[in-house]
């Protein structure tokens, strides 16, 4: 069974905490998911403290969708600036830049798209000072309401600080009627759970990192249905869809309510980022969430690997900053050994991790197995939405691909089961 309460006891603050903390709360103050929305548009941000001159923020495909009957219904109660975004806009430095200068006379951003366009507004809104909305066209990602967003810097594709939208509209018919692939998208987003918090809590165990069960529970009455009526999701079925999206926004705020993106983006996404940042740009285009669906297999597989090996032990890392520099390049190798060196296995972690596993490796194992998916279970979710299963689906050759897998986890701080497989193994570098 659904918790179709669960949202809005996030709203008011009433949730309760499974991890036994306070009530439950988040930053978005309205959330709208109907049937449609159409006439309803001005009425979704009434009250919300807005101001009077909106900037309205599309690209060609979102304004057609739905940022014009967005801009009329909005001129309506103010002023409103119309931002056309290029086609197919980037979320890198230099659109969020141009963003900034676009914005810099409007009280508010109204995003009106999905996964970039939504993570440029919320990136330029937090860092003016300024609030923002969002109205969905696709339920192709899970980071609607979260606070943090994907911009790439100098070629490194990050995880920064934003805010979450003080409110957030999902017009059910139109997100039904997106492209098949972003449909997809959102399903394969979602199927990271698993894989995600698999990786979270090895690191809780062997580095002693903070975890919590709440963005999971938040997710617990919807996974297993929405996974077995992925085929629907293809047919227009609103409910369908409507789980979808409730299964997006809440691994969203699970992401706000621990203040990071922990819960929903771990090793399949380190993955994902690697390809998006050393992948040939003429390979076929691919969504975020389809990549995610794939990545997530493999990070499923690894993880049912290594958690049937008897009490490994971590070696030593080797790999340093010459290394990462010559791997990546000056400028990428430095930003990357910044973030890497965080976590990198050093002679002392090594030992108290080896500790760890000596004592304790069998209730470890055992923990994480319990909260996962099989590989074969997750594969056959996507099969039945005809989602891309492989790297030759979406046009990643092998060689490269392999190699994604084995160097992906340079690129972040996050300790995953990327991590744990290289660093116990004969020659850990």
């Amino acid at each position: 069974m659904t918790d179709p309460d669960a949202i809005g006891r996030l709203l008011d603050g009433t949730h309760p905490d499974p991890d036994g903390g306070a009530p439950l709360r988040v930053a978005t103050r309205r959330v709208v998911v109907a049937p449609t929305l159409r006439g309803r548009e001005a009425d979704c941000i009434a009250g919300l403290p807005l101001g009077r001159r909106l900037a309205v923020v599309v690209d060609p495909i979102t304004r057609g969708v739905l940022g014009d009957a967005v801009e009329r219904a909005l001129a309506a109660r103010g002023e409103v600036d119309a931002i056309v975004l290029p086609d197919r806009p980037h979320a890198d430095e230099a659109t969020v830049g141009r963003l900034a200068a676009a914005t810099t006379r409007a009280d508010a951003l109204v995003a009106v798209g999905a996964g970039t366009i939504n993570d440029l507004c919320k990136y330029v809104s937090a860092g003016a000072g300024k609030p923002y909305v969002v109205f969905a066209t696709a339920p192709s990602m899970n980071g609607y309401v979260s606070l943090n967003a994907a911009i790439t810097v100098h070629g490194h594709k990050k995880s920064l600080a934003a805010q979450a939208p003080l409110g957030a509209f999902f017009d059910l018919g139109v997100l039904a009627a997106a492209p098949p692939r972003m449909i997809r998208s959102g399903l394969g987003d979602s199927l990271c759970r698993c894989t995600a918090q698999a990786d979270w809590l090895l690191a809780h165990h062997l580095l002693g990192l903070p975890y919590r069960e709440a963005p999971f529970a938040l997710l617990a009455a919807d996974e297993a249905p929405l996974f077995a009526e992925s085929a629907a999701l293809l047919r227009g079925d609103l409910a369908t869809m409507e789980r979808l999206v409730r299964t997006l926004l809440l691994s969203g705020f699970g992401t706000a309510i621990v203040g990071n993106s922990q819960p929903a983006s771990q090793g399949e996404h380190l993955i994902s980022h690697y390809v998006d940042m050393l992948g040939d740009p003429a390979w076929p285009m691919s969504f975020h969430g389809e990549q995610i669906g794939v990545t997530t297999l493999t990070m499923a597989r690894l993880q049912e690997r290594v958690l049937a090996s008897e009490a490994p032990r971590v070696h030593p890392c080797t790999l340093d900053q010459a290394a990462l520099v010559a791997k990546f390049g000056p400028e990428l190798g430095a930003s990357c050994w910044t973030d890497y060196q965080r976590k990198r296995v050093d002679t002392t972690r090594a030992e108290r991790i080896n500790a760890v596993l000596a004592a304790r490796w069998d209730a470890i194992r055992t923990s994480i197995a319990d909260i996962l998916r099989p590989a074969r279970e997750l594969e056959a979710v996507l099969r039945r939405a005809d989602a891309p299963l492989t790297p030759a689906a979406l046009g990643w050759p092998e060689p490269f691909y392999a190699r994604a897998v084995a160097e992906a986890r340079l690129i972040r701080d996050r300790y995953t089961f990327l991590d744990f497989a290289a660093d116990t193994s004969a020659a850990a570098a």
